[in-house]
């Protein structure tokens, strides 16, 4: 399973990368927002660090405000993922990117019909949200199950890009159903890197290493 980074947060991106657990990285204007600072510039700087996949998300709602600033994206990099919303003119602005060659991300996908649909105007990835589908009293990890199934019937090539993660057991439980991409914030990945115990034996064989090394320094 690929592991993408949600955030425009340059110093995490470079972190985890030199790390090399990035396969990519999603945003959007809101995590843009959130850094602060010319977005253009924080864009340019995540497609040079990333050699994967970067979705980068229009603003326009309309077809042909997408189908302009899309276009304007993808002179970011040969990398850049288009971002479209599940809307009517998203997927008419999905279908057209796709002819053209320009990958597609179809993003706020809350019910396996709007997969479908996404799949079908050729997007290359579908991105369901279950963290907000967990916020009103579903279980978000069905719909994965449920696009899962669907896609599986039939000869599609788009892959599902499990969003809005929450918490490291949504992404063993992504795994675990075969979803293809998992993008995640900083902190979910921090804590999937840490374990008490790992933490607890370290420090054992640490102590047991400085131990030894005192009592050969006795004995010279």
């Amino acid at each position: 399973m690929k592991i993408f980074l949600d955030t425009a947060n340059i110093d995490d991106i470079r972190k985890y990368n030199d790390m090399g657990l990035l396969d990519g990285i999603t945003t959007n204007p809101s995590l843009l927002a959130k850094e602060g600072g010319d977005p253009h510039a924080a864009m340019e700087e995540i497609t040079r660090i990333i050699k994967g996949d970067v979705s980068l998300e229009v603003v326009s709602t309309d077809y042909d405000g997408m189908m302009e600033e899309g276009k304007k994206l993808r002179e970011y990099g040969e990398h850049v993922v288009v971002k479209c919303p599940m809307t009517g003119d998203g997927l008419k602005a999905c279908k057209s990117f796709s002819e053209q060659g320009i990958p597609v991300n179809v993003t706020l996908v809350f019910s396996a019909n709007q997969a479908l649909l996404a799949a079908k105007a050729g997007a290359k990835y579908v991105s369901p949200f279950i963290g907000r589908l967990d916020d009103i009293g579903h279980t978000g990890m069905d719909l994965i199950r449920e696009i899962k199934q669907v896609f599986s019937n039939y000869d599609f090539k788009t892959e599902i890009l499990v969003a809005s993660v929450r918490h490291p057991q949504h992404v063993v439980d992504a795994a675990k159903i075969g979803a293809d991409v998992v993008t995640l914030p900083a902190a979910v990945l921090a804590k999937m890197l840490g374990h008490s115990l790992t933490d607890k034996g370290l420090k054992a064989f640490l102590a047991d290493w400085n131990k030894l090394q005192s009592e050969l320094s006795n004995k010279a």
